[in-house]
């Protein structure tokens, strides 16, 4: 492998993956991030086996190649050189990545890439479309009220429902509630609800960027998995099993008093008083 690509967009995509980086694993590979040649990009992609972070940069390729390489020492390294250019070379041999950038020169020793594990590919034929911005919003009004213990993992994720040309979404810890639903183009035929780790949707949440038009989302038969496609990034996440407790009989019907007020005002009262909450 030997190619050459901007700082700045290298350390920007080691941002972007790197939260799935595993920080506690007894295999050492999911402590690193796989470097690998794409079509004459650079694709980076991490996982902690739970969640898998893909994305791409543009680069010169000049040959093919893939290895893996310790995440914090990398990012910190990238994080450290100045905004130039960075070549990167491999050495099969001996699995030693050579970083050069201006008068720095770096070796560091990898991991085959071999032993990485394999990063599940989106289905681009059989997929659900949601505005980038709306489910963003959904996720930050929704997702905070999942529950953050393992004792019930059901709880700690967000049922998402998606039904005709809605998509519906809800969690709770037991305590609160929040359920939103939203309209998306297109129509789903086959109704379909699963429960999506809370955690993975918040990280869903940071890495989209506000250039991104749209969302794809795919799920896999047989798989357990759920993928979001977001042009140059690309996160996989397992779903939890299990049924999500029915939540329909706790809202409301009707109600004998409403009070409508400023959503500033409110929003400036409830601040004021948590000082005391807390």
């Amino acid at each position: 492998m030997k190619l050459s690509c901007l700082q700045e967009n290298l350390a920007k995509g080691l941002n972007i993956v790197g939260r799935a980086v595993s920080t506690r694993s007894t295999l050492p590979v999911l402590g690193n991030v796989l470097l690998a040649t794409d079509n004459g990009r650079l694709k980076l992609s991490a996982t902690n086996l739970e969640i898998v972070i893909t994305c791409w940069i543009g680069a010169k390729v000049e040959e093919e190649g893939a290895i893996t390489i310790p995440a914090r020492t990398f990012n910190d390294l990238v994080g450290a050189l100045p905004q130039d250019q960075v070549d990167l070379e491999l050495n099969e041999q001996t699995q030693t990545l050579h970083i050069a950038c201006q008068r720095t020169q770096a070796n560091v020793k990898g991991i085959d890439a071999q032993e990485f594990p394999l990063v599940p590919e989106p289905d681009r034929n059989n997929r659900i479309r949601v505005e980038t911005d709306v489910f963003k919003q959904m996720i930050n009004q929704v997702a905070f009220a999942a529950a953050t213990d393992d004792t019930r993992p059901m709880l700690t994720g967000v049922s998402t429902t998606f039904e005709g040309s809605q998509i519906m979404m809800a969690a709770t810890d037991g305590f609160r509630l929040s359920v939103r639903s939203a309209h998306i183009p297109g129509h789903v035929e086959t109704a379909n609800t699963v429960t999506i780790p809370a955690r993975a949707l918040a990280e869903l949440a940071r890495i989209a960027s506000d250039d991104t038009n749209a969302v794809y989302i795919s799920l896999p038969e047989g798989r357990n998995q759920i993928i979001f496609d977001m042009e140059n990034v690309v996160l996989v996440s397992q779903l939890i099993d299990g049924n999500f407790p029915d939540y329909t009989p706790i809202i409301p019907k009707g109600h004998r008093t409403r009070t409508i007020m400023n959503t500033a005002e409110f929003r400036k009262a409830c601040k004021t008083a948590e000082i005391f909450a807390r």
